[in-house]
Parts: C-alpha cells; sequence; structure tokens
C-alpha cells in the first residue's frame, strides 16, 4: 500500500513494531472518516453503542456530566485516538465523548476490530499498550487537579498536549493548536474561568508561552516544563517501539 500519514499507526507504532499486513488493515479501517463539527457528541453516556470512535484529525474530549450541567473533562482526545476501546468489551460508555474543534471521525464496527485483534497480534498488543497510558494519564490528572496550583495546572496541560500532539507528528518543537475555549480549561481543570483567565495572563507574563487564535506557542519549554514539573514518562512517546 502506498504509504499516505496515518495517525493511528503512526501512533501504535511508537508502542511496537508493525509489519506491512499490520499497516495495511489500520489503513483499511480508518481510511472512511466523516467530517464531524466541534462541540458535537459522538457517544452519549448510558446509551447502546457499538462502534469505536477513532478521530484522525482535531481534538475531542471525554467528559462527564451532572444533573445540573457542571461537567469535568476526563481526557483530551488526539489524532490517533481510539475513544472507546471498552466498547468490544462492553455495549455501553459510563461517560460522553464529543468534539472540541471539528473532526474528522472513523468509525469501526466492535466485531471487526475483535477479529483484527485476534488476527494481529502486535496490534492488540499496541491497544492494549495504549488504553494503559490513557489510565496513566487519567491518574497525571486526578494529580493535576488534586496537588497543583492553579497556574501549574494550566502549564502541565499545555505541555502534555504539546507531547502528545508531537508524537502524532501533528505539532512543531514549540507549537500547536489549542482550539479549546477558557470555559473548556475550566472544565478540564477543575476550576473557573477566571482562574484560567487569570493564569494564561500570568503564563504570558512570565513569557512562558503565547497564545494566537486558536494556537499555542511555547516559548520556554525548560521553564514552563519545570513549574508543571512535568514529566513524560507516563506518555510512553519518547522511547524506541519495541518488538
Amino acid at each position: 500500500m502506498e504509504s499516505v500519514f496515518n495517525p493511528l499507526v503512526q501512533k501504535l507504532e511508537g508502542f511496537v513494531a508493525l509489519d506491512e499486513a499490520d499497516r495495511d488493515v489500520l489503513h483499511r479501517i480508518t481510511a472512511i472518516a466523516r467530517d464531524v463539527p466541534a462541540r458535537t457528541n459522538l457517544a452519549r453516556e448510558g446509551e447502546p453503542h457499538n462502534d469505536i470512535v477513532l478521530i484522525t484529525e482535531g481534538i475531542g474530549c471525554r467528559f462527564k456530566q451532572r444533573a445540573n450541567g457542571a461537567r469535568q473533562v476526563t481526557a483530551y482526545l488526539v489524532p490517533g485516538d481510539t475513544c472507546n476501546l471498552d466498547i468490544t468489551l462492553l455495549d455501553r460508555l459510563d461517560h460522553t465523548i464529543a468534539t472540541i474543534s471539528a473532526c474528522k471521525v472513523a468509525r469501526i464496527p466492535a466485531p471487526a476490530l475483535r477479529e483484527i485483534m485476534e488476527n494481529h497480534p502486535a496490534i492488540a498488543r499496541a491497544l492494549r499498550i495504549s488504553a494503559l497510558i490513557d489510565e496513566a494519564t487519567l491518574r497525571e490528572w486526578l494529580v493535576n487537579i488534586g496537588c497543583r496550583s492553579a497556574l501549574e495546572r494550566i502549564a502541565h496541560l499545555f505541555c502534555e498536549l504539546l507531547v502528545r500532539l508531537r508524537a502524532v507528528g501533528l505539532a512543531t518543537e514549540d507549537s500547536c493548536d489549542l482550539p479549546m475555549t477558557q470555559h473548556e480549561l475550566a472544565d478540564t481543570t477543575g476550576m473557573t474561568t477566571v482562574h484560567v483567565n487569570r493564569s494564561l495572563q500570568e503564563l504570558r507574563r512570565r513569557g512562558l508561552i503565547e497564545l494566537k487564535g486558536k494556537s499555542l506557542k511555547i516559548l520556554d519549554w525548560p521553564r514552563l516544563k519545570s513549574l508543571a514539573e512535568f514529566k513524560a514518562g507516563y506518555l510512553r512517546v519518547e522511547g524506541q517501539a519495541v518488538s
């Protein structure tokens, strides 16, 4: 198959060595992706669901929402992320998946993915590693909300997002898209929009970041990383693929 950039292939090859047959099947299952507008629900909490949602372009999120409308974002989803792999075993989600920016989204029937995982052990292993990294990232987010200051929370989130987007070839050394509103950043970090705004202003004042439209540029990576006490090991993106 002709070599075409595919964020799922790029992501999984960061975890394990894939052969040509593995790559071909991943290209096939992600070939048909539809455009989805920003801030659209892709799968709702508690509703029957039998497709694995895969983001191929754009940024999405997982969230939980209370009856009073209060919302907690529990993950950002970047290109290459399989958003609900547990649907291969469970038919309902305990959270909602939605787009943040406009996205391209592929849907893979759960039986088809189960068959792929049975016939392609390298893919199965890579997806399991990906799920473990999702769990590690959620633990880091709990630490972020429970143990860091407002400024440190935003700094850590920005460090993580840049590293994750770099890993799938969608960020430069110091810049990436940032489509989240301040309200969405507040829902992510457990803060008010006022505290988010003040934190962004302080990061700018210190010369650590630059925000232009929906783009983030990190001006001083060592200082931002130090402020956040950011260590990328939990993301498992800097090592070589293992056989």
